[in-house]
């Protein structure tokens, strides 16, 4: 099913580095837009950007989706086989501070994104959605519970997202995978996420707080696992239109308060540990059995996550120097 370029949105993060590195390993043209925004340490994207232009099958275009005018010229001189969009801005508190940055972002920019599928008639589109978006629903989420009620403007433009897809999926005959995503961690990854952050605190010997103390769970996602699936998804075979939104999880909970145990035992040093009670925007935990796309694909099986945190331990020990 790849048959010619790919577009890859927000390639300078977390996930769409990952992805982008693995297509070009496989010989396949991919094209990666990203504003390199400082909404987290610009210099990890940077150094993420440095490994993917050694590649000849990447190229880099400086672009915010946000802009529809640069992004139809990008359209317009590339004939994109499919577009994989995962430029967005993420996280809870973030929002609450710059909530006009998530609307233009993920909402203008995302509706930008689909105009110029329609205009130029991409195959496939595949969207990063989130499992925020369930809020406070039942454990374990699943892609036929009702999702109505985000509590974070994050969530919220996400299902935003998929309702807009939906209603593009069935005027303009536009095929898409919308996936949920859970927690992901791994090499590379993103410092406002909580291993991540968990490291750096510990390391500085920074107060490391934990809402609800400690009780939350969360279904964590090793980034190496994610990527394998989006990419099985990529080559799924479909010769009529269809839409499907699809959870990518490990299928199992960790306590937040065992995570960190994990982690002081990993780095070999004590974290400062504050325990405060829950906040509103924040969800007690998250768990999915990721059942639809097993329907599609055959699943790779999740690492165990002792060995992903090793792994990832092992890459931030060494990107930063620690002894």
């Amino acid at each position: 099913m790849i048959n010619n370029k790919i577009l890859i949105t927000g390639c300078a993060g977390f996930i769409g580095f990952h992805l982008a590195k693995l297509l070009i390993n496989k010989k396949i043209q991919v094209i990666g837009i990203d504003t390199l925004n400082n909404y987290y340490d610009k210099k990890l994207k940077v150094k993420r950007l440095s490994i993917l232009k050694k590649n000849n099958y990447f190229k880099f275009l400086k672009t915010d989706i946000s802009n529809f005018k640069k992004l139809n010229l990008i359209f317009k001189k590339n004939k994109f086989d499919q577009i994989i969009n995962l430029a967005a801005y993420a996280g809870v508190q973030y929002s609450l501070k710059f909530p006009e940055k998530y609307i233009y972002t993920n909402e203008l920019g995302f509706f930008n994104l689909l105009e110029l599928s329609k205009k130029y008639k991409v195959k496939r589109l595949i969207f990063a959605s989130s499992s925020s978006i369930y809020g406070l629903n039942r454990l374990p989420f699943d892609e036929k519970q009702k999702t109505d009620n985000p509590i974070s403007l994050y969530g919220a433009t996400k299902k935003n997202n998929e309702i807009l897809a939906y209603y593009y999926n069935r005027q303009f005959n536009i095929s898409m995978f919308g996936i949920r995503f859970f927690t992901v961690y791994g090499s590379y990854g993103r410092p406002d996420l909580s291993i991540f952050k968990f490291c750096n605190q510990i390391i500085s010997g920074k107060k490391l707080v934990l809402y609800n103390r400690g009780n939350n769970y969360r279904d964590f996602t090793y980034i190496e696992d994610l990527i394998e699936n989006i990419y099985k998804l990529m080559k799924v075979k479909k010769k009529k239109n269809f839409f499907k939104i699809l959870n990518i999880s490990s299928g199992k909970k960790i306590k937040i308060i065992s995570l960190v145990k994990i982690l002081e035992k990993q780095l070999n040093k004590k974290a400062k540990i504050i325990l405060e009670k829950k906040i509103s925007t924040d969800i007690p935990a998250s768990l999915s059995y990721s059942k639809e796309i097993k329907k599609i694909i055959k699943f790779k099986k999740p690492t165990n996550f002792l060995m992903g945190i090793k792994n990832f331990v092992n890459w931030y020990k060494d990107y930063y120097n620690v002894k």
